[in-house]
Parts: structure tokens; sequence; C-alpha cells
């Protein structure tokens, strides 16, 4: 994970706000360019709208600095989602924007289902599952919707296009992520 310096939050968060906004046709003040941006580094950009989720999507491995990776991350969240129509110009302060800079992927060595879950832990892993030519994530936030780990990891095999009971060439890799909020 990218060194991170105390003000990082304010600065990650406005980075995202400011490629919307751009995007949307208004203008933006981009936060000074700082040393620590030039690291490279993986991170999701979650939009939330009246406490629901409006767009979420991320790098899970570090390929471009940080000052590329939120805002390319900020525009696909607000416009590419596929989950959701592009966000509106109307909609734009009623957002609430969550920048989580992830750490590196580390894969899980597991015998059997049972053991995966046991070695999980809740609100601390995000986890990534692949299968056949399939994969998706979880944020460690998603623990706080899906607290249980067997429910966790079967929504998240329904989030790859398995079946919940599917098991045969599970893969997991676990990360942790330092996240940012916008104040309300």
């Amino acid at each position: 994970m990218p060194d991170l310096p105390s003000n990082a939050g304010p600065v990650l968060t406005a980075l995202a706000r400011a490629a919307i906004v751009r995007r949307l046709g208004g203008e933006a003040v981009s936060p000074q360019p700082s040393s620590w941006l030039d690291q490279m580094g993986a991170s999701f950009v979650t939009l939330m709208a009246g406490g629901h989720l409006r767009g979420c999507i991320g790098s899970l491995e570090a390929y471009r600095p940080l000052h590329d990776d939120v805002p390319a991350n900020a525009l696909a969240a607000a416009f590419h989602d596929p989950r959701f129509a592009p966000l509106g110009s109307d909609e734009l302060d009623a957002i609430r924007i969550e920048v989580s800079v992830l750490s590196t992927p580390v894969p899980m060595a597991f015998a059997s289902e049972a053991d995966a879950l046991r070695k999980l832990r809740p609100g601390i892993d995000g986890v990534i599952l692949e299968a056949r030519d399939r994969r998706a994530t979880f944020l460690p936030q998603v623990w706080a919707d899906l607290p249980d780990p067997a429910i966790f990891i079967r929504h998240l095999k329904r989030k790859a296009g398995l079946w919940a009971e599917y098991w045969q060439d599970i893969r997991l890799w676990r990360y942790t992520v330092t996240a940012f909020r916008e104040p309300e």
C-alpha cells in the first residue's frame, strides 16, 4: 500500500470529485500536486447517494500512479458502472465520495470452503474470488452489510456469476484498504 500522509483523505476525495465535476462540464479545482500521489496505487471509488450505492469501480492491482488511478476510477464509477445510469449533473450535490486505497492482494491458502471461511477476517479483509474465467471482489466495507463469512462468500460467488454452492476451482485473495469518505 502506498505511504499516505495524514491529509490523504481530503486530497483523494477532492481529486475524485474534481474529475467528475469537470466531466459534467463544471469548473473544479484539483488538489495541489504532491509527490505521494506519484506512487503506484490501486484504488476503488465508491459513490453513495442518500445512503445507497450509486457507483463503485476500481483497480485491484497498482499499475499507475494514484494521481491517475483515483480520477479514472471516479469517472468509471460515475459514468460506466453497468449497474447504474450515468451520473447526471443534478445528482452531483447529493453524492458522497469514498476513496479506498488497497494493499497488494495476497493469495489465501485453504483446504476447503469451511477452512477458507474460518480464515476470513470480517471487517478487515477485502476478498477477490476467482473461478473459471470469472472474477469478483468485495471491499472490506461490504462486511457491514454481510457480516457472516458464509453469506459474504455466497454473495461474492453470485457477483462473479457463479451459483451459491459452487466451490470447484475457487481461488481467493485478501487485501486491506485505507478508506476516506467525504464529510456529509
